[in-house]
């Protein structure tokens, strides 16, 4: 059974794991069912944050725009978590952002997974909702930040020892942590005109780009340039 875990929680620019950005990734590392270390990072990403997430995270691009640079962030959370067992509230959601992110910067994240959302639909059938927010109720787990990435993770660790202190010694098998199976979409790298057209826009604005251009693919230099478009204007001659 899992007792040595990180339960994590990312937000995102959207739902699709090669298309949208992470803006922020919230852990907490238990050793024997006890919280041990935490992580958190807001990370600045290269398309700009829409009203919606906004209104669901509290995440502004305000917040966001002297962050570090996804990659940056990326491999220092790899290297928090190294080779530990990972849980989550819906766990498939973040392991695939964290998997398609990990591929574009060459890294590897393969670690095991338990998933809270399938042990609530598991150990409460009579439950109405087994959202985080529902479970939490049900639990009397107090969650001040919803939707804030280190927030969930907290409040998923909990409701984890919860379900495991109740449940644990009979369901040994549903508190094992097991591969997820997902593989990552290849996309097409960023194509000659976009990176010519990308330099120019930095050399005219006077900006420098954290992330190489090199690294980008052809979804990333075009939400980017946008981006600059949008904030700064375009080259006028």
């Amino acid at each position: 059974m899992c007792r040595d875990y990180v339960a994590l929680d990312i937000e995102t620019t959207g739902l699709r794991p090669e298309q949208d950005e992470i803006i922020e990734i919230g852990a907490v590392r238990y050793k024997e069912g006890v919280p041990v270390e935490i992580y958190s990072s807001l990370i600045k990403p290269n398309a700009v944050v829409s009203s919606r997430i906004t209104e669901i995270t509290g995440i502004t691009n305000e917040m966001l725009k002297n962050e570090r640079s996804c990659r940056e962030v990326l491999w220092e959370f790899l290297a928090f978590v190294g080779d530990e067992d990972i849980i989550g509230h819906n766990i498939r959601f973040d392991y695939s952002f964290l998997k398609a992110h990990a591929y574009k910067q060459k890294k590897g994240f393969d670690n095991k997974a338990i998933d809270t959302l399938y042990l609530a639909k598991k150990l409460h059938p009579e439950l109405e909702s087994r959202a985080l927010s529902a479970m939490c109720l049900h639990y009397g787990i107090i969650n001040e930040h919803a939707h804030r990435a280190y927030d969930d993770a907290k409040a998923c660790a909990e409701l984890y020892e919860k379900m495991y202190n109740q449940f644990g010694e009979t369901n040994t098998e549903l508190f094992r942590a097991k591969v997820i199976n997902y593989k990552v979409k290849k996309e097409e790298s960023i194509t000659n005109r976009q990176k010519f057209y990308l330099n120019d826009l930095m050399k005219y604005h006077k900006i420098n780009l954290e992330t190489p251009i090199d690294s980008l693919t052809k979804s990333d230099a075009s939400r980017l340039i946008d981006k600059i478009i949008l904030n700064y204007g375009r080259i006028s001659f």
